[in-house]
């Protein structure tokens, strides 16, 4: 990496707004994965495809959703997004608007405080080619410093995503447009996976270490793209390959082109992704998510048996450790923990004594499963260790004996700068308590994590890649890409 790159790096950014906290006080203290990508090239009814492939999707983002799409034939462009479920914001009358053979596609979550339509995407632009549109999962590192020199030269932000930067830049290039785009791609740092349509081509890229997921699959004469296979399942496309790391893909009336605009420099798959973000029924890198899951469990039992009666998993990423955990043991699993799926979304901000009531809303315990009984809970993570103590409670309450607690990944110490919601390190209990420490706070009776180690060799992966693969530095504090010590937050699209 140039050391102009590194030059440009911020002193503190915050994804979608600068200088401020994250703020959110969610019922559940989960990491959030910023959004989802989907993209079609070449298929019939366009929309329609994107519209059940966002949809698979909806778990990596319910606050906004939007489609573009393209005309091969006239190179007509339409768009359509809005805030809410992918259901909500399109209706007949919204697909109706959405001609073409054409689309990509975007779901997002946001940080608090810019939650807004400006910021839906895909982001739409004029430029002197005609009609762009840009979506995007991940984060740019280095978007405020490239966002100050350019509004210094004179350019005009109309959001406060960082993917417009990347516009901005295309824009401004007197180069073709593929060109621009590879140029604008190799000044950016950070974790993308990008979706950059035109009137006449369709742009995919994924950054040097393959942070983000994005995989491409075919469908009679066409090709999709989609954070995850699951998406592909779901409209019927092939599983062709992963995008990889620094490849860029062209497609235009020529077919597909293969490109680079960088080498592949270490491939680094964010974790969270095997561990929590991901439907289990999706593939990252050849690995199913569910089997690695369950590979996790029995990992974390063969480190940290416990002499129980039953094993539960905290719906529902952990749910197939707990099942490799309770075949590695042989204690019986039980739905011990149920997840109410029909609670929504929730934007109000209760009293204390309704936010512990509104855990019970979207979380129960099954009394006549856990009562009298010594009880091995399973989850994926602890971030700030407020949701694990309510749900050890919850398990006290409901008459279970003894609640131990058991974590499929290592403890999460550091915040990541590529595309999760972390809050600040100083919130990351992890990286303030010790785990005896953290096992009080909670209110357990024994707490364990899965070791570094343990979690590389259940997952999986090649052998001959560091780490086999994958990012750990929110465990271990090593991040593939320059970052800013001083910063400490994620961001959002």
């Amino acid at each position: 990496m140039s050391d102009e790159k590194i030059k440009q790096l911020p002193k503190l950014w915050l994804g979608d707004h600068y200088n401020e906290g994250i703020g959110r006080d969610d019922i559940f203290d989960k990491l959030r994965e910023e959004c989802g990508v989907f993209g079609a090239f070449n298929v019939p009814d366009a929309c329609s495809l994107g519209y059940y492939g966002l949809h698979a999707l909806q778990h990596r983002g319910e606050e906004s959703a939007g489609m573009a799409t393209v005309e091969s034939a006239s190179g007509k462009f339409s768009y359509h997004r809005n805030m809410g479920l992918v259901k909500e914001v399109f209706d007949q009358t919204a697909l109706e608007g959405l001609p073409g053979d054409r689309v990509i596609g975007h779901v997002r979550y946001s940080t608090a405080g810019e939650s807004k339509l400006a910021n839906a995407q895909p982001l739409i632009f004029k430029y002197r080619d005609g009609d762009l549109g840009v979506a995007t999962n991940g984060n740019i590192v280095n978007a405020p410093s490239i966002r100050k020199e350019l509004e210094m030269q004179g350019s005009i932000f109309q959001t406060t995503s960082d993917t417009e930067v990347i516009a901005h830049l295309i824009a401004r290039s007197s180069k073709d447009f593929v060109s621009a785009a590879k140029d604008a791609l190799q000044r950016i740092i950070g974790g993308f996976a990008f979706l950059i349509m035109t009137n006449d081509k369709l742009l995919v890229a994924s950054d040097p270490h393959g942070l983000r997921p994005l995989v491409m699959g075919r469908l009679g004469d066409g090709y999709v793209f989609a954070s995850e296979t699951c998406a592909l399942e779901t409209v019927g496309a092939e599983y062709e390959r992963d995008v990889q790391p620094g490849e860029l893909l062209v497609l235009d009336k020529d077919g597909l082109r293969v490109d680079r605009f960088e080498k592949l420099e270490r491939r680094a798959t964010c974790a969270m992704e095997y561990i929590y973000f991901a439907r289990p029924d999706s593939d990252i890198n050849g690995i199913n998510l569910h089997s690695a899951r369950k590979r996790m469990g029995r990992q974390l039992a063969l480190e940290s048996f416990i002499d129980a009666d039953i094993v539960t998993g905290v719906p529902d990423s952990s749910i197939s450790a707990a099942i490799g955990y309770a075949e590695q043991t042989g204690i019986p699993y039980e739905l011990g923990l149920i997840k109410n799926k029909y609670t929504g979304r929730t934007f109000i901000q209760p009293s204390q004594e309704l936010r512990e009531k509104g855990v019970k809303m979207k979380l129960s315990a099954v009394r006549k499963v856990v009562e009298g009984k010594r009880v091995v809970m399973i989850d994926d993570s602890i971030v700030r260790g407020t949701t694990s103590l309510r749900i050890v409670n919850m398990l006290r309450e409901a008459g279970a004996t003894e609640v131990h607690v058991c974590i499929t990944s290592p403890p999460f110490k550091n915040p990541c700068y590529y595309g999760i919601d972390t809050p600040d390190r100083k919130e990351l209990i992890a990286s303030q308590k010790t785990v005896e420490e953290i096992r009080q706070a909670i209110n357990a009776d024994s707490l364990y994590f899965l070791s570094n180690e343990g979690f590389i060799e259940a997952v999986g992966g090649n052998d001959g890649e560091y780490n086999r693969g994958m990012c750990l530095a929110c465990f271990d504090n090593d991040y593939p890409t320059p970052v800013d010590p001083t910063s400490e937050k994620s961001c959002s699209c």
